[in-house]
């Protein structure tokens, strides 16, 4: 007869930065989306780093080859993306990034004002982490993604700062029917959450331009 086994393991896990991680006032710490690399993921936040304020990018546990265009062929040249879960053995991958998340947050931002982003897929493991971590957050931005229906958020509510929710999404975003700007206005309105839409110029990506504007806004 087949029996399920749990242990626990330590892994060791990848963060990219942005600016002066020990010596900044602030920091941002951001959460890539399916099938990307903190390192790619980064880049565009170069537009907010700086002395007094570092980025986080940590990266997801889970890698995996993504398809080449074509499909043909083996790994070699493949490229490499990584996700924070599939629906296999969910609840165990969402303690085991929640507990992660935290400790980067613990050991890199220090206690210092956190500013958390999430990115597409990145938005529901940022909403998950807000409301069943540990670590206090000063502000949060949901860039382009769906807030999670397994978050209660009237019962969460109390996780959230003052500020609430920043909501940031392109005008031409092709996961626009998936990411349901509407329902999630209506999902912050009934938890009583305030919160902020930001459209940009563009489809699902980040922008440079807004993050400047969101920083320069706290």
């Amino acid at each position: 007869m087949m029996r399920e086994h749990r242990i626990q393991t330590a892994r060791s896990a990848r963060v990219q930065s942005l600016g002066d991680v020990d010596g900044a006032q602030e920091v941002w710490l951001v959460i890539h989306g399916y099938g990307q690399l903190a390192s790619d993921f980064i880049a565009p936040f170069d537009a907010i780093a700086g002395p007094g304020r570092a980025v986080l990018a940590p990266e997801a546990l889970n890698r995996f080859y993504r398809e080449r265009e074509g499909g043909a062929g083996g790994h070699a040249g493949r490229p490499v993306g990584a996700t924070w879960m599939t629906r296999e053995d969910r609840e165990a991958d969402i303690a085991d990034y929640v507990a992660y998340l935290d400790t980067v947050a613990a050991e890199l931002a220090r206690g210092r004002p956190l500013t958390v982003l999430g990115f597409s897929q990145g938005v529901s493991t940022l909403l998950r982490w807000v409301a069943l971590g540990a670590t206090p957050v000063q502000r949060v931005v949901a860039w382009a993604g769906e807030l999670p229906a397994d978050v209660d958020l009237l019962e969460r509510r109390d996780r959230f700062s003052a500020s609430g929710l920043d909501v940031v999404i392109g005008s031409v975003d092709e996961y626009a029917t998936w990411i349901n700007l509407d329902g999630l206005k209506r999902r912050l309105h009934a938890a009583a959450i305030p919160h902020r839409v930001h459209l940009f110029d563009g489809g699902h990506r980040l922008d440079r331009a807004t993050l400047v504007t969101l920083a320069a806004n706290r």
